[in-house]
């Protein structure tokens, strides 16, 4: 079933504050550069319990963002401290709240908690928090309510141009059933040379390199810069790790295209579409032709 997501410019102006809402749920996104926090930051929402996100310039050109996760009992209090902070120097200020007072301080620090420990596990961007805040003690049904507003959050970060939740990673293999045994086969390609042998399954995550899949120790000058970046950050947060005469995969790791994939195992500029090639002998590219 579809989401209708709203997207309202404050300003007019496509480059200034938005806010973002979603159907049928409570809650709230406002999102806005930071050089028009200030005026912003007197609106009615500032006021209100909420979780916010600050993103900044990567130390690291491997990644694309640098991200601060935090809550408050009152934002607007909080983001005002923020903004003196010469250690805070964030380009962007996302903030989620509820529109019928439903978050409570427990209800915040529950979420900020979470999405802290699922920006570690997604291994996507830079996490500024040096800290992992613990859950505070919820009921049942308030856990759920909170899970739910977590997921309409995933759902807004990437229209927002936030990709830190997006996981390089995919579970969805192991959660394959015995009797989808024969479609993972069909949708399973080997990359097999002299010295390495890796598998990709195409998933609804993406192209997915399976754990345990080889990747060249060395790379060629040919690799395109995006492709090289890439095998830096997989090796940088651990999902790609030197063994003997090669890479290895730790992780089922999720690419975006299968030329993305193959350049990054192959340490070279490569056609994945070319390069992955199916049981019977035919490639992706002879799949996609047919």
């Amino acid at each position: 079933m579809g989401k209708k997501l709203t997207v309202f410019l404050i300003d007019g102006a496509d480059n200034g504050p938005r806010t973002i809402e979603i159907g049928n749920w409570s809650g709230k996104a406002i999102n806005t550069p930071r050089s028009q926090l200030t005026k912003l930051i007197e609106r009615d929402e500032y006021d209100k319990p909420g979780v916010y996100v600050l993103k900044a310039i990567p130390q690291k050109d491997i990644y694309s963002e640098r991200i601060y996760i935090g809550e408050a009992e009152n934002l607007k209090t909080r983001l005002k401290q923020h903004l003196k902070d010469s250690d805070k120097d964030f380009g962007e200020c996302l903030i989620f709240i509820s529109k019928d007072e439903l978050l409570t301080k427990s209800h915040v620090k529950y979420i900020e908690s979470r999405l802290i420990e699922l920006t570690k596990v997604a291994k996507n961007a830079e996490l500024d928090n040096s800290t992992s805040p613990s859950k505070p003690s919820l009921s049942e049904a308030d856990i759920s309510d909170m899970e739910y507003f977590i997921n309409q959050i995933k759902l807004i970060l990437p229209t927002a141009g936030y990709s830190f939740l997006i996981p390089t990673t995919s579970q969805s293999i192991e959660s394959q059933k015995p009797e989808d045994e024969k479609s993972i086969v069909e949708t399973s390609f080997d990359i097999k040379t002299q010295s390495l042998s890796a598998t990709m399954v195409e998933t609804e995550d993406g192209f997915v390199v399976i754990r345990g899949s080889q990747a060249n120790l060395n790379t060629s000058k040919s690799i395109a810069k995006g492709w090289l970046q890439l095998r830096e950050k997989l090796l940088d947060n651990g999902n790609l790790v030197r063994n003997g005469d090669h890479l290895q995969f730790t992780e089922n790791v999720v690419f975006s295209s299968p030329s993305a994939a193959s350049s990054v195992v192959l340490g070279r500029q490569s056609a994945g579409p070319l390069e992955w090639i199916r049981f019977d002998g035919k490639s992706l590219k002879d799949l996609e032709s047919e």
